[in-house]
């Protein structure tokens, strides 16, 4: 058993002593899968847990309870820190993302998020002061709850602002005590590069959303310190899943004969 503490604790080692890759599974199996194969960190998916949910991300469809119960799921599974993706934090309030932020302390969780994108497909980005008191209200009550709190500038992913507006909501997240930072859809090396020289906080980059085609050390040499692959694992899984399923339905079975037995998929030493 490793308590929460423990994990909190791992979790900010591992932002101090280099980059490192944390994948996002959407259900236990691949959380475990992930852990066996040596990740030290994972992080949970709202796009793919939606997605495995068949409902629509962002869009209120999947709610706070529903959120924290799938990533309380995941944290139980394994002995290393899981991170959230709490969108908003589903609350409208400074008050309300508080009260998420201890919630998911309770949970197990050992690090959860907060985007300054709202579910309003008219204006999909919280203005620049409401998203500061916001992640004002996060820093908190993750200092209180003893959780590492990341602090999302969503914009460019959403087109809704440029590279210097990220810039200038992550330093203004960073100097209210965020310990890492996150910008998706950066569109290239450079941007990467300068988000980084930008703040001093630990860097989040995604893959999948905005630039292609990076190496790890291209990442890492840019100055990010963790990578996340968001909802893309879930992604290429349907669509794998996809793929085995028009071949079966022409009656060809290789797919499925070469499927890896259950045992091989599961490292009981993982859970907790």
């Amino acid at each position: 058993m490793v308590s929460r503490s423990k994990k909190v604790e791992q979790f900010r080692a591992l932002h101090k002593s280099g980059c490192f890759l944390m994948p996002n599974p959407w259900d236990v199996a691949g959380a475990r899968m992930m852990a066996s194969l040596g990740f030290r960190a994972l992080a949970t998916t709202s796009s793919g847990y939606a997605f495995s949910k068949g409902k629509k991300d962002g869009a209120k469809e999947v709610g706070c309870d529903e959120s924290l119960a799938y990533a309380a799921e995941i944290a139980a599974s394994t002995i290393i820190p899981v991170t959230a993706d709490l969108e908003d934090c589903y609350k409208d309030t400074p008050e309300g993302v508080a009260e998420t932020v201890r919630l998911a302390a309770e949970a197990g969780l050992a690090g959860l998020s907060i985007e300054d994108r709202q579910p309003n497909p008219g204006q999909p980005i919280r203005d620049f002061d409401t998203a500061v008191a916001r992640v004002a209200a996060a820093v908190e009550a993750a200092r209180k709850y003893d959780i590492v709190l990341t602090a999302r500038a969503d914009g460019m992913g959403k087109g809704v602002y440029g590279l210097d507006e990220a810039i200038r909501r992550l330093k203004a997240f960073e100097a209210l005590g965020a310990e890492v930072l996150y910008a998706p859809g950066v569109p290239d090396l450079a941007s990467l590069e300068k988000i980084c020289s930008s703040v001093s906080a630990p860097v989040n980059h995604v893959l999948g959303q905005g630039v292609s085609g990076l190496t790890f050390e291209q990442i890492a040499g840019a100055g990010v310190r963790r990578i996340s692959v968001g909802g893309s694992l879930a992604r290429a899984a349907g669509g794998e899943l996809m793929k085995i399923c028009q071949e079966i339905a022409t009656g060809k079975y290789t797919a499925l004969e070469s499927a890896p037995a259950w045992n091989s998929l599961r490292d009981p030493k993982l859970v907790v």
